[in-house]
């Protein structure tokens, strides 16, 4: 990958053992993680030190590039340590992928050492797995040109994916911000992570914070909502759940769930909250229903973690926020996209996120409202895609919703029970949106595609692929 002026900050240049000193620091008999079995640090360091010297034997060095092909596990763990131990720089590869995209990632961002597992891989609904890192040589590899720490795809939920670095500097910063956020979970307290780790919320957010702020992160048997229920209540500790909005719709619609008095609240983030959902996950539960706002390409940037903002929320310290037409933009050093000169996503020092937003100069308070480009023009009338989206998954009969522009007309695709009232629904459109704003097509499933990260699919052809695929016996 060719290269580009690393970020200013002040923890730009993190110190070389700084996954020693940030990361691992902590009395070597604390338990640190817990993936079926309690994980202590000594244990962490034991493990890292044998992933180390396979890395190294597979070719290795400081400078060099590692890709991981690995399932939430302690082996996925323990090799993302090791390569930055190492001084290499690390991408991420979703094990969700197919050998066809793996192959394909492998290619564009050729990696010296490609990691997978000699496991089998896991049932889908499994929250950790079990992994037996191999490190291989890739012929044609090259060793990194930049000094980041990790790179990242981005989610893929609009399109090709994004190739997206960040510095062990970048990593520091964002865990000082959660450092600075009094209702984030703290030493003494418990995380059970949803999220993938693989992805910016689960492995910064999850991970590499419950490590630096000494929080042991646990990890559900099962992805189900009894499994995460149970994870939550096998502990007396007080514990928050981190997970996206899907996982907060399955834990609401739990039909009879224990009373768990050490739940101080659940946090959400990656996409809108559907209305609604916040108050019935508290009215379940009797804690908050925190958000989080933030992109692979900086973290996390602005929170409401104890509800009582939303759907405002407040940015972490450090973050500069500016409204430009609408759109928000985030003051960074440097461009987080190696290689790709685009002044439409980067320019004179401010990321353009391309989401649609709200800045309130007079409290500090920004407000997301979606994607930016989904507004589009009907017959010269605009309409808000996420204005319609939020109106069609608040009707009853509707469990979530998205909405797409294509071949320029609005579709709906809708996820409803098979009882659902199909007129029912059509009236509630009718009735609640303007004309011009309805969509022309409405389409109905049991439940809408999502990608890896657990994100809502937004490409109409593979909705339309679902739509018309042959339901399951």
């Amino acid at each position: 990958m060719t290269g580009f002026p690393s970020s200013s900050h002040p923890h730009a240049e993190a110190p070389h053992d700084w996954v020693e000193h940030v990361l691992l620091a902590g009395p070597e008999d604390e338990e640190c993680l817990r993936l079926g079995a309690p994980v202590d640090r000594r244990t962490l360091r034991g493990l890292l030190a044998e992933q180390a010297a396979q890395l190294t034997t597979a070719g290795l060095t400081a400078g060099g590039t590692v890709a991981l092909r690995l399932p939430p596990s302690l082996g996925f763990v323990t090799t993302l340590l090791a390569g930055w131990q190492l001084g290499a720089q690390v991408v991420l590869l979703d094990h969700r992928l197919t050998d066809h995209e793996i192959g394909l990632a492998v290619e564009r961002l050729r990696p010296q050492v490609l990691v997978g597992s000699r496991h089998r891989p896991s049932a889908a609904l499994r929250g950790w797995a079990e992994a037996d890192p191999v490190a291989e040589p890739v012929a044609g590899g090259r060793p990194a040109t930049t000094g980041h720490a990790l790179v990242q795809l981005s989610s893929g939920s609009t399109g090709p994916s994004k190739v997206i670095a960040r510095t062990a500097g970048d990593l520091i910063r964002e865990l000082d911000c959660y450092a600075s956020l009094a209702d984030f979970p703290r030493a003494g307290e418990r995380v059970v992570l949803l999220s993938s780790v693989v992805h910016v919320l689960g492995l910064v957010g999850g991970l590499l914070n419950s490590l630096h702020a000494r929080v042991p992160l646990w990890l559900p048997e099962r992805m189900t909502a009894a499994g995460i229920l149970a994870a939550v209540a096998a502990d007396e500790r007080p514990t928050t759940v981190i997970g996206v909005p899907f996982h907060a719709e399955l834990l609401a619609a739990a039909s009879a769930p224990p009373r768990l008095p050490q739940l101080r609240r659940m946090i959400v983030a990656g996409e809108l909250v559907r209305p609604g959902l916040p108050a019935a996950f508290t009215a379940r539960y009797g804690v908050p229903l925190g958000t989080m706002y933030g992109m692979t390409e900086l973290g996390v940037i602005a929170t409401d973690l104890t509800g009582a903002l939303h759907p405002q929320a407040r940015p972490v310290p450090g973050v500069e926020l500016r409204e430009e037409a609408g759109e928000l933009h985030i003051r960074t050093a440097a461009s987080p996209y190696p290689g790709l000169l685009d002044p439409s996503r980067w320019s004179d020092g401010w990321l353009h996120t391309r989401d649609a937003g709200r800045l309130d100069t007079g409290t500090g308070l920004v407000t997301v409202l979606g994607r930016r480009d989904s507004q589009v023009s009907i017959g010269g009338l605009k309409v808000d895609l996420t204005e319609v989206e939020q109106t069609l998954a608040g009707l009853p009969e509707v469990r979530e919703a998205v909405v797409v522009f294509a071949e320029g007309a609005v579709e709906a695709f809708l996820a409803a029970d098979e009882a659902a009232d199909a007129d029912a629904i059509r009236d509630g459109v009718t009735r609640l949106l303007a004309s011009y704003k309805r969509p022309r097509r409405l389409s109905f499933l049991a439940a809408l595609p999502r990608t890896a990260t657990g994100k809502l699919l937004r490409d109409p052809a593979a909705l339309r692929e679902a739509v018309a695929a042959p339901a399951a016996p």
